[in-house]
């Protein structure tokens, strides 16, 4: 009996036949990841690199035909098709580099017949690999297939949010623990490495933490050390099952003098102007419209920083709300209606002369008549160790 495909075939089915693409040769670890249904070799989680080459995972899937679709992965995955991981019919995993494991792919492009187009994801495919590919299908034309692909992971089933809300209510309160157990004297070195632990145990993998601390902005760890009376600003991606939570929270040593509290407030204040719009069917701009509203009232608009936009598998994946955000783009979603499961990131900066770094960045999954907010606990000033 064949299984359950893991994802909506008549969704991807529509979007590629609506894209001209035919087949879909897939070497990403994500999306691979969303097609085998939350499959990702442990082995190379960290680092592609093996000895003259690189670890390159390829998927094949044909239009309406998963009976002949393929994966093809390297030699120590033969311990994972031992324990069943994969649905495609056609599994080998003998490859230990970009070329060999086109050969196989390519051999398997040959057994489904006449192509006319082949989607690639031509970020991820290493430019021997293309080469391999064009020289052995030089009769099919080869297009990028990153839009139905970012398409199909737009809108997130009950699973990946659940997944999501786990990652971010990790990540936060990894923040809140260490923060809380903190005090003066500890270097950004020394907090970045505590909350990679806290989210580690908390079963995230840590991806990164932006930090800053005192009138600095400079967000890299370093032995700067967090003193009292001075700001803290952690912002930090967890990683949870293949989803990110990616969110921003304060601190202080000591109690917050009013005009840090007011600096806070006038963050949020954006904050939730951005929330308010959000439930299906609104329009995916009228997030910055109401934002930007408020954001021209703001005593600190002339140094301050808005941006919204989606998360998921990756940071700033659809829906696309601006086109002049700091990740380039072009602002597809923008006069599109928001639709039930789509997960946004919404994100205010304030970077004090001489306050620090102030910032706050949420994160929200539509809803038919709203928005539920993930990890949104310690979004006020939370307390250094003193």
């Amino acid at each position: 009996m064949a299984k359950a495909l893991p994802f909506d075939q008549a969704k991807l089915d529509g979007l590629m036949d609506k894209a001209g693409i035919d087949v879909l040769l897939l070497t990403s670890k994500h999306n691979i990841q969303y097609l085998l249904g939350g499959y990702r070799f442990f082995f190379f989680d960290f680092m592609d690199a093996i000895g003259v080459s690189r670890y390159l995972p390829v998927m094949i899937y044909r239009k309406g035909r998963p009976d002949q679709a393929a994966y093809f992965g390297n030699g120590l995955e033969i311990y994972e098709r031992q324990l069943d991981k994969f649905w495609p019919s056609t599994v080998e995993t003998k490859s230990w580099g970009t070329l060999d494991v086109m050969r196989l792919a390519a051999d398997h492009l040959k057994k489904l017949g006449p192509i006319r187009t082949l989607g690639v994801e031509m970020g991820f495919l290493p430019a021997d690999a293309h080469a391999a590919l064009r020289d052995a299908a030089p009769n099919v034309e080869i297009v990028d297939a990153l839009f139905p692909l970012e398409r199909l992971r737009a809108v997130k089933t009950p699973e990946e949010l659940e997944l999501l809300k786990k990652a971010s209510e990790g990540v936060v309160s990894s923040m809140l623990a260490v923060m809380g157990a903190h005090g003066p004297g500890s270097t950004k070195k020394q907090l970045a490495e505590a909350l990679r632990l806290e989210e580690v145990k908390r079963g995230l993998t840590f991806e990164y933490c932006l930090i800053t601390v005192g009138s600095s902005h400079n967000r890299s760890p370093s032995p700067d050390s967090w003193n009292k009376g001075e700001v803290l600003s952690l912002d930090s991606g967890g990683n949870y099952k293949g989803y990110i939570g990616d969110l921003c929270r304060m601190a202080v040593l000591g109690e917050p003098d009013q005009e840090l509290k007011d600096l806070l407030a006038e963050v949020d204040m954006i904050q939730q102007a951005a929330r308010r719009p959000i439930r299906a069917g609104a329009r995916g701009g009228d997030i910055y419209v109401e934002a930007d509203k408020v954001f021209k009232t703001a005593p600190h608009r002339n140094i301050m920083h808005f941006c919204a936009h989606g998360m998921g598998m990756i940071p700033h994946e659809a829906p696309r709300l601006t086109g002049s955000g700091p990740v380039p783009y072009p602002a597809y979603d923008e006069d599109l209606p928001l639709e039930e499961g789509m997960v946004i990131s919404i994100e205010t900066t304030l970077p004090h002369p001489k306050r620090g770094y102030v910032k706050l960045e949420d994160t929200v999954a539509v809803t038919k008549t709203g928005y539920e907010p993930y990890g949104d606990g310690g979004r006020g000033w939370n307390r250094g160790k003193v």
